[in-house]
């Protein structure tokens, strides 16, 4: 216990919130296998353990809000479509759970047996879902301004740092475009988008896509897969694993016009 303990305070020094309430912190690191399998030992009582679910859906309002109260602040000039779309490159899977790897999020689930065996602590959703419960769990810990200062500091500026340096805070990149835009270019056939996977409750749906890169003969030469909260960030994510592999292996003349 005294293990788990440490390892907890090491996980408040990453984030950078100590909690009042350390049960919150415990249970946001509760997935539902772990809370299920403890109920299954005492059969006899009929209090349910408490899972990350409900901590994930406040913390991903909580999330929404300041990420959307930021964007508004820092960016006046730009339209509710511009605003719309970098709030959901923030908040979308594909960054979070950039987030969730820098922080080691991992290494603290508490999982069941069959999610351990199933490698749950690299699945994608599992560390979202964590990271967004922790966020929940800080709000009913700390409150708002708490929240919202770990939210900047984690999710938000470093990306928006990078974003305003590189002169793309406006146009976040379209994979899917740059992608057809490129294969247009070199005379080659446009990729072809599956969705091969639909998992998870209606209101919280995961979608896994694959893209293909086809030869003009029609074989496959590259597959890409990637997850998503909806079919287009999926397809986004997977566009851009495409052109990362294009371009190791055959990288864009830098000189010349199109």
């Amino acid at each position: 216990m005294t293990t788990h303990s440490t390892q907890v305070s090491t996980l408040e020094q990453s984030v950078g919130h100590v909690f009042a309430n350390r049960q919150l912190l415990q249970q946001a690191l509760t997935h539902s296998s772990q809370a299920r399998e403890m109920e299954a030992q005492r059969p006899d009582s009929a209090e349910r353990t408490g899972d990350n679910e409900q901590l994930e859906f406040l913390g991903d309002a909580v999330l929404g809000l300041v990420t959307t109260e930021e964007l508004y602040r820092r960016f006046p000039q730009f339209s509710e479509g511009q605003l719309s779309k970098l709030r959901a490159h923030l908040v979308s899977k594909n960054h979070l759970i950039n987030v969730a790897e820098r922080l080691e999020l991992g290494r603290y689930l508490r999982l069941g047996r069959g999610e351990e065996k199933s490698g749950g602590r690299n699945k994608a959703a599992l560390l979202v879902d964590g990271l967004e419960a922790i966020l929940g769990a800080i709000y009913l810990d700390a409150g708002f301004e708490t929240a919202r200062g770990i939210i900047l500091k984690h999710i938000v500026l470093p990306e928006l740092q990078e974003f305003v340096s590189q002169g793309t805070a406006g146009k976040v990149t379209d994979y899917k475009s740059a992608l057809q835009e490129r294969l247009q270019a070199e005379g080659r056939p446009q990729p072809v988008y599956l969705l091969v996977k639909e998992s998870g409750p209606e209101h919280q749906k995961t979608f896994t896509i694959e893209a293909r890169l086809t030869t003009s003969s029609g074989g496959t030469e590259f597959m890409a897969r990637a997850e998503g909260s909806t079919k287009k960030y999926a397809e986004q994510d997977a566009a851009r694993q495409v052109l990362d592999h294009l371009a190791a292996q055959m990288p864009l003349a830098s000189g010349g016009g199109s």
